[in-house]
């Protein structure tokens, strides 16, 4: 197969005509206080065992406090919480303030109004280019609540329509 080099810019515009699903990686920091991270590179892997995994850019610095925790979960975002999802994306202490969480038995911070929250203990990190593929070994999992999913399509959020 030829290699050719592919402009980044080509990539990038190509690859979001790709639509996909909004989530939050949270965690538990060593002080006890959350940790996040918004994704859009969430998957399912394998039934068994049950496996999910998302893809961390190097260049992440809640990354690497999430993988210390070695455990995580992963909060699916609806249509409705764009505001919740440009308030984690932001950088610095204060990305929590204001936003509502519970500890669930695993001790790890799941999202209030989130459609589905997945706690995983960490399975595995693999190097892929410019970011990490990391899997997790799901231990609990629940649907929270019916919404339409917010999703991210060339460059912006919106959501789903289901045809009629």
């Amino acid at each position: 197969m030829d290699e050719t080099a592919i402009d980044p810019a080509v990539f990038r515009r190509v690859l979001g005509n790709y639509p996909t699903g909004v989530t939050v990686i949270t965690a538990a920091g060593e002080d006890g206080q959350p940790i996040g991270m918004v994704v859009g590179t969430f998957t399912s892997v394998s039934l068994d065992p049950p496996l999910v995994g998302f893809l961390p850019d190097k260049r992440s610095s809640s990354w690497p406090m999430i993988e210390k925790a070695g455990h995580f979960c992963v909060n699916v975002l609806a249509r409705d919480q764009l505001a919740l999802c440009a308030q984690l994306a932001k950088s610095g202490p204060d990305k929590f303030s204001g936003v509502d969480y519970a500890l669930s038995d695993h001790g790890l911070p799941v999202l209030e109004g989130t459609m589905v929250s997945i706690e995983c203990s960490l399975h595995a990190v693999q190097e892929a280019g410019d970011h990490w593929f990391v899997t997790g070994l799901v231990v609990n999992l629940e649907s929270r609540r019916d919404a339409d999913p917010m999703l991210f399509h060339k460059g912006s959020y919106g959501g789903f329509s289901a045809n009629s």
